[in-house]
């Protein structure tokens, strides 16, 4: 009897080695995002292959953005980490630098072409990181997380590649939409105000002259001159409208529509924009299209 325990015994024991070998380093498809417009480009060419998680989400500044713990445990369990680069997540980069020693990190920002990105006003030395905003190069992003996805999960491989085809053709769409809805606005009037110079390459790809009232990051400080700048600016260019975001304070650009109507210039605010954050999951601003789709037609119906 203790002969035949023992055999059982045994038999389980290796069963189970069996089996845990077999397991072992097997992935469960688990990827983090620090953005939502990543995440979104992610879930579009993963399809319901992966587990997809953003770190920030709606109304969240990435410049000023700081880990959680809960973060932290996230981006631990992930398999791969995808952020955008480019000095966006100023707060998080030793975080990153310390991940990668263990685990697949990927600035996507950082897989373009220099001769793609504008160069910082605040740091010679930087990018612009507002990449998405150009539609284009936002493209070159998608291609490049498919790429990394198909290295790490080539069981999925030819999935990812038709998904990512299919996404790269509305990304098309989008463009074409855009530069009709743009073309209803009369050249001369095609000057885009906000409060932070998160536009650049939307007004590069779009036709139109950005002005901000902070820098490439909303850390970057604005004084009294600035706010009297952008008023002397508004006023003799005669505009009609400026544009508050959803993920920065509108303080300031109600200071600066006061400071124009003390001087005798009517100025309103043309809508909320989506800049550094999307819209909230489950809605349609909740993906890049989308977010995209609603910045050009609030832009358009203000400034036409």
């Amino acid at each position: 009897m203790k002969q035949w325990l023992g055999v059982m015994v045994l038999s389980l024991s290796l069963l189970l080695f069996g089996c845990s070998t077999e397991t072992e380093g097997k992935k469960e498809g688990i990827v983090v995002a620090t953005t939502g417009q990543i995440a979104d480009a992610i879930k579009e060419i993963s399809g319901d292959h992966l587990q997809v998680s953003a770190l920030m989400g709606p109304g969240v500044d990435p410049h000023l953005y700081k880990a959680t713990q809960s973060d932290l445990s996230k981006l631990d369990k992930a398999e791969v980490i995808f952020y955008n680069g480019l000095h966006l997540e100023g707060q998080m980069l030793d975080i990153f630098e310390q991940m990668a020693k263990d685990k697949t990190v990927l600035a996507v920002g950082e897989t373009l072409d220099e001769k793609q990105l504008l160069a910082s006003d605040d740091d010679s030395m930087l990018h612009d990181p507002h990449i998405w905003f150009d539609i284009e190069l936002w493209k070159g992003v998608v291609k490049a997380i498919s790429t990394q996805l198909q290295e790490e999960y080539p069981e999925f491989k030819d999935d990812f590649q038709t998904n990512e085809a299919s996404y790269l053709k509305k990304l098309d769409d989008l463009q074409s939409y855009a530069q009709n809805r743009v073309n209803e606005i009369p050249q001369q009037q095609r000057i885009l105000v906000t409060a932070h110079d998160a536009f650049n390459y939307f007004g590069r790809s779009q036709g139109f002259e950005v002005r901000g009232l902070q820098g490439l990051s909303t850390d970057s400080e604005y004084g009294v001159k600035d706010v009297q700048e952008m008023v002397d600016f508004l006023v003799e260019n005669k505009i009609k409208a400026l544009f508050i975001e959803s993920s920065v304070s509108d303080k300031a650009m109600k200071a600066v529509i006061e400071g124009a109507k003390e001087k005798g210039h009517d100025i309103v605010i043309g809508g909320e924009l989506f800049s550094d954050a999307m819209g909230a999951e489950g809605t349609t601003e909740g993906t890049y299209i989308g977010m995209y789709q609603h910045n050009i037609d609030t832009i358009v119906d203000a400034l036409k």
